[in-house]
C-alpha cells in the first residue's frame, strides 16, 4: 500500500496549485481519500475528502469555494485543486486512505495509510 503526493511548491497569494495523490496497493473503487495539512506549531487539520465509490466530498469551512478535490479512478489518483491561495494555507499537505463504503470521514483517526507529505508555501 502506497500513497505518493506531488505538486506542492511555492506560490504567491492568489495563485493556484494542484496536488496529486497516486494510490497503489488498494482496490481503488472502495476508498475514502482524505487531504490533511499541518502548519508549523499547529495540529494536523482535515481539509477535504472524497469517496472513490460515490464521488461524495467534504470540505472544511476554511477552504470552501477555493479548493476542489476530485478522483480519476482510471489513474488511481486523487487531486486537490487549490485556488485563491492565502498565506494561511501554508503547510505540509498529506493524503491518506482507508477502505470505506459510501461517503468519506473527515477525521484523521479514521485513516490507516498516509503519504509522505508535500510542502505548500504561499507568500504574501
Amino acid at each position: 500500500v502506497q500513497l505518493v503526493e506531488s505538486g506542492g511548491g511555492l506560490v504567491q497569494a492568489g495563485g493556484s496549485l494542484r496536488l496529486s495523490c497516486a494510490v497503489s496497493g488498494f482496490t481503488f473503487d472502495y476508498l475514502a481519500i482524505g487531504w490533511f495539512r499541518q502548519a508549523p506549531g499547529k495540529e494536523r487539520e482535515g481539509v477535504s475528502c472524497i469517496s472513490t465509490s460515490d464521488g461524495s466530498t467534504y470540505y472544511t469551512e476554511a477552504i470552501k469555494g477555493r479548493f476542489t478535490t476530485s478522483s480519476d479512478n482510471a489513474k488511481n489518483t486523487v487531486y486537490l485543486q487549490m485556488n485563491s491561495l492565502k498565506p494561511e494555507d501554508t503547510a505540509v499537505y498529506y493524503c491518506a486512505a482507508t477502505t470505506y463504503g459510501l461517503g468519506c470521514p473527515p477525521t484523521a483517526a479514521r485513516y490507516n495509510y498516509w503519504g509522505q507529505g508535500t510542502q505548500v508555501t504561499v507568500s504574501s
